[in-house]
C-alpha cells in the first residue's frame, strides 16, 4: 500500500486514567511520577488495558494502517523503560538540564546498566492480541537515555550509551518475540546535542540494533509541542549522519517546524515517517492540507518511501482533536492513493 498511516507512538490517555491537567504542566518525567495516575494502585494495571483497548479502537476507528499501544501505561516515553534497568537508583534522582536548559530529575546511573526482564513484552503482547493490524511498539533510544542520566558509575558517556544499547537490543528481540511488525527507538536528543551525537549516537544506536531482522524506526523530533512551544528551526542539526544507521525508517517532523523537505534527500534507502501533523494547533487540518505537507516531500522522498504520520506523539491533544487529525491523515492518504492509482 501506498501512504500507509501511522502514528509516532503515543495517543491521549483518558483524564479518568491520569490528571492530564497536571501531566501537560509538568516537564516530560524522567523518573517516576505515579502521583499522576488517578487509580488506586490495585486497580490500575486493569484501567490501563481498557484505555490501551479504547487507544487501540480508536485508531482502528480512525483507519490507520499500523497501530500502537498509544504508550498509555507510561507516564512519558522515556521513564517506564529507563527506570527500570539494573544500575539505575529509583530511590535517589540524579539532576541534569532539560533541552530548555531547567534542570529535571532524571535515572542515576551507580551500577552496570543490564535488563534483568522484559519491560514492554506484556505490552507488546496485549496490542498483538487486540489488533490484525501491523503493530508497532517505542522505546527510548540509548543515547537520548544517556543525555537524561546522572552518571555515577562509568564516568564516560559513550560507555554509558553502549549498555543502554545492549538493554535495547534485549528488549528489541523480545518485542519481536512478542509479536511486533515494527519497533521504534525514539531519539530525540540527537537533534538537540548533534556534536556529542556525531561522535557515538549512531555506534551506539546500531548495537542496538544488531542482529534484528524486523522493521525498526528512529524517532527524531524537536520536542513535545506543548513543551518546547513554536520556535522550532526548518532543519535538522542531525540527520544526514543517519544514513549509516542499520534502522529501516526515520521518523520526522515536518508540519510544525516547516520542514526544508530538501533535507530529506540525504535519506536516501530509508523509509520516512513523514509527520504532516501539526501538534501545537488546537485545529483538525483539512485532508488537502495533509495532501500539501505529503506533495512536499515528493521531489525528494519516493512515493513508496513515504508512511503518513503527525510530528510527534498526539499525547498532550485533547482525544477529540487526536483524533479528528487521525481521519484528516487517511483522508489526506487516500486521496494521495488516488493520485497515484
Amino acid at each position: 500500500m501506498l501512504f500507509p498511516v501511522s502514528l509516532v507512538g503515543s495517543y491521549p490517555q483518558p483524564d479518568w486514567l491520569i490528571d492530564r491537567a497536571q501531566l501537560a504542566g509538568h516537564t516530560v518525567p524522567r523518573v517516576r511520577a505515579k502521583h499522576l495516575w488517578r487509580i488506586p494502585e490495585a486497580y490500575l494495571a486493569e484501567a490501563q488495558r481498557d484505555a490501551t483497548l479504547l487507544a487501540i479502537r480508536a485508531q482502528e476507528e480512525a483507519g490507520l494502517d499500523i497501530i500502537t499501544d498509544g504508550e498509555i501505561r507510561r507516564e512519558s516515553y522515556f521513564n517506564r523503560f529507563a527506570t527500570a534497568l539494573d544500575g539505575i537508583d529509583i530511590e535517589q534522582a540524579g539532576t541534569t538540564l532539560s533541552r530548555g536548559g531547567r534542570p529535571v530529575s532524571v535515572p542515576r546511573i551507580v551500577g552496570p546498566i543490564t535488563r534483568r526482564r522484559p519491560v514492554e513484552v506484556e505490552d507488546m503482547a496485549f496490542l498483538r492480541a487486540h489488533t490484525r493490524r501491523l503493530a508497532k511498539i517505542t522505546l527510548p533510544g540509548p543515547f537520548t537515555m544517556t543525555q537524561l542520566a546522572q552518571d555515577d558509575y562509568y564516568g564516560d558517556e559513550e560507555q554509558v550509551a553502549m549498555a543502554y544499547a545492549e538493554a535495547v537490543n534485549e528488549e528489541i528481540r523480545d518485542l519481536f518475540a512478542a509479536g511486533a511488525d515494527i519497533v521504534q527507538i525514539d531519539e530525540p536528543y540527537m537533534q538537540a546535542q548533534p556534536d556529542k551525537a556525531r561522535r557515538y549516537a549512531v555506534k551506539a544506536l546500531n548495537r542496538a540494533l544488531a542482529g534484528i531482522e524486523g522493521t525498526t524506526v528512529v524517532h527524531m523530533c524537536f520536542g513535545y509541542a506543548a513543551m518546547v512551544g513554536s520556535n522550532k528551526p526548518n532543519r535538522y542539526a542531525f540527520l544526514d549522519d543517519l544514513r549509516d544507521c542499520t534502522c529501516r525508517q526515520v521518523s520526522l517532523e515536518t508540519a510544525q517546524p516547516r520542514l526544508d523537505c530538501s533535507t530529506l534527500r540525504g535519506l536516501t534507502g530509508k523509509k520516512i515517517l513523514l509527520g504532516v501533523i501539526d501538534l501545537s494547533a488546537m485545529t483538525i487540518e483539512s485532508p488537502e492540507t495533509v495532501v500539501q505537507r505529503i506533495e512536499a516531500a515528493l521531489p525528494y522522498v519516493a512515493a513508496e518511501d513515504i508512511i503518513v504520520a503527525p510530528d510527534c506523539g498526539m499525547k498532550y491533544l485533547p482525544r477529540e482533536i487526536a483524533f479528528g487529525k487521525m481521519r484528516a491523515m487517511v483522508e489526506g492518504a487516500r486521496e494521495m492513493r488516488r493520485r497515484f492509482g
